[in-house]
């Protein structure tokens, strides 16, 4: 039965916010990536930060010509995340791309996009995280296969970075990559560091290995520095969002 009732103009006098959130966060992922987004929630919790995610096409194996097809899509995807509106940071989500693209290049594609804002992939963050911790010296435990491997730890020794050495479990399918089991992070990155390292990274946005830092800190004794973490943990920086999340390990004291 119809009701005879009209709506009707409020009369409180109504304001707008300049923002739903205070800070906003412009996040670039893998369309097969399984993990980034979760690790973002899980460690940003009880913060007024909005994370923005928009999602790029990806065709494994993953390999150097897969990953560097990536770039001249990162403008387009940048452009489509609050299309208009200003973002605190922009993120692309992929280890392994940034390393072969470039960090300066991945910034370039996604400032076309948004002009000003700064730019953070997990390997320029793993690169401040270094420098904040005092490290020098790193072992890498990385999913991917050995030449993908390879060329993440020449682009870390251009960067000034003694990589000590460097352990892979070989996998070319990043959709495997996070289905690694989080014992088999562990224990890998406990068989991986060298004592001559000053810490351990971790790499892949894919692999679980975020909520295992605290474990392996315990374990090894020293810093533990992985993909996502570094990831979050600089944005915050950007932000000036501090947090006391015993779970991010060392590096969430600096």
């Amino acid at each position: 039965m119809a009701l005879d009732i009209q709506s009707s103009t409020s009369s409180v006098a109504l304001a707008l916010d300049a923002r739903p959130v205070t800070h906003r966060i412009g996040l670039v992922a893998l369309a097969t990536d399984h993990t980034t987004e979760t690790d973002f929630a899980r460690i940003l919790q009880g913060h007024d930060v909005g994370v923005y995610v928009n999602r790029i096409g990806f065709e494994n194996p993953t390999t150097h010509e897969s990953l560097l097809k990536t770039g001249p899509l990162l403008t387009d995807a940048a452009a489509e995340i609050l299309p208009g509106e200003a973002l605190d940071v922009l993120v692309y989500g992929c280890t392994a791309a940034s390393v072969v693209l470039g960090n300066d290049r991945v910034a370039e594609h996604m400032n076309s996009a948004k002009p000003g804002t700064p730019c953070v992939t997990p390997s320029s963050a793993a690169f401040d995280a270094f420098e904040a911790l005092g490290v020098k010296k790193v072992s890498v435990l990385t999913p991917y296969t050995q030449d993908v491997t390879d060329s993440l730890v020449t682009y870390f020794s251009q960067h000034g970075l003694d990589v000590v050495n460097a352990v892979c479990f070989g996998l070319s399918d990043d959709r495997d990559m996070a289905r690694v089991s989080m014992d088999s992070i562990i224990e890998g990155g406990v068989a991986a560091c060298d004592p001559d390292a000053d810490a351990l990274f971790i790499s892949c946005t894919a692999v679980r290995a975020a909520p295992c830092v605290a474990q392996l800190e315990a374990r090894l004794g020293k810093p533990v520095v992985t993909s996502n973490q570094a990831m979050v943990w600089r944005c915050m920086r950007h932000l000036g969002v501090t947090s006391n999340y015993p779970a991010g390990g060392m590096l969430f004291s600096k």
